[in-house]
């Protein structure tokens, strides 16, 4: 993603700054997608798996990245704390 774009988004929720979610994050997070234990924050299920995401600062919340365009709605944000094994930085 474009070092420009990124260091203008923010979660739409609290606004908080958002950087790409390394390898190990998009991995744990995966790992519980393959599991079913994965809910978008409007409660509908996160079935198949992200190939990129961003991450709030603080790690709360994870955004799906699809063909390249942030998905930047806070309904469709993922909780990482439905994740046991996300890693915390």
């Amino acid at each position: 993603m474009d070092r420009k774009l990124l260091d203008i988004l923010a979660c739409p929720a609290t606004r908080m700054p958002l950087a790409m979610l390394e390898a190990s994050g998009l991995e744990a997070l995966n790992r519980a997608i393959a599991n079913g234990g994965v809910h978008l924050n409007d409660e509908s299920v996160q079935a198949s798996p992200l190939r990129e995401a961003l991450v709030t600062r603080d790690r709360k919340t994870v955004y799906r990245i699809d063909d390249g365009i942030p998905v930047l709605l806070a309904e469709e944000g993922i909780a990482t704390a439905q994740v046991a094994d996300f890693p915390k930085a």
